[in-house]
């Protein structure tokens, strides 16, 4: 998925509307930011009856974070963190409350009001769980401190040369190299691609398969894609930073994923500049 550079911000306003405009779109109510309210102290009494089994007792969730679309099928469905930075952020009232209202199709969650819930009792359950906001949070949406989205070193050597270094530490590493390819691969003609823009595809696919049934946002950091750029002068490598991604969702699994992967990446891009 490239950037569209090429395009104005009208355009891609464009392109953004019309994608809200197709049929199926949550109801415009789902995304405003009001919120509801409700009893705290009454709906962490329904919180405790009718949701700790499956989110926990303080809305650690179950293992993974609820996205599960790369799970084994036999696997169950995984309930997310409710006390969870990037969940509570992300997360209207409007929407927790469509969610109890209504349930998830495919998922254990039913509708809270065909269990016998009252509308009230269902604002009491979101003023609660809006309430986590204000808590501690769970040991697991620890979020990981990082310096930059991007890990990048100079190289001292040429673009061709830091490409092979990259393809050995890459093998140190105990990652299959998958391609080397330029940045441009597919979008100019054959024969006038820029090879002062390299990217090294590598990936550890036992780690991967593991990781996946954690959650597949894995997949924003793996397979790894180290980038080798000539620019000002200067021969630059980098690649994604892993921990940024405990900014956007977290919780324990997803982190010590970031953690791993944190260092190998640092380690082969140190190990290509030697």
């Amino acid at each position: 998925m490239p950037a569209f550079t090429q395009l104005t911000d009208a355009e891609v306003e464009a392109i953004v509307a019309h994608l809200r405009s197709w049929p199926g779109q949550k109801p415009p109510g789902i995304r405003t930011r009001d919120r509801i309210a409700g009893n705290t102290a009454r709906g962490k009494t329904l919180y405790e009856r009718h949701c700790t089994t499956c989110h926990g007792a303080h809305g650690e969730g179950g293992h993974g974070t609820g996205v599960t679309l790369s799970r084994p099928r036999s696997a169950p469905i995984l309930a997310p963190a409710l006390n969870n930075p990037g969940f509570l952020a992300a997360a209207s009232d409007a929407m927790i409350k469509t969610t109890l209202v209504n349930g998830r199709e495919g998922t254990p969650m039913r509708s809270f009001l065909k269990q016998g819930l009252k509308e009230r009792d269902i604002n009491d359950i979101v003023a609660y769980v809006r309430a986590f906001e204000q808590m501690p949070p769970s040991p697991g949406a620890r979020v990981l401190e990082s310096e930059s989205p991007v890990l990048v070193r100079v190289s001292p050597y040429s673009v061709e040369e830091t490409v092979e270094k990259v393809k050995t530490a890459v093998g140190a590493a105990n990652m299959r190299l998958i391609r080397v390819q330029t940045l441009d691969q597919g979008f100019v003609a054959d024969g006038t691609e820029n090879h002062d823009q390299t990217i090294v595809y590598s990936c550890d696919f036992g780690f991967l398969n593991e990781a996946l049934k954690v959650d597949p946002r894995v997949g924003l950091f793996l397979p790894c894609r180290v980038t080798v750029i000539r620019h000002a002068g200067k021969v630059q490598v980098m690649t994604i930073n892993p921990k940024r991604l405990s900014r956007i969702f977290n919780n324990a699994e997803l982190n010590d994923l970031c953690e791993q992967m944190y260092k190998v990446y640092v380690e082969i891009l140190e190990e290509s500049i030697l």
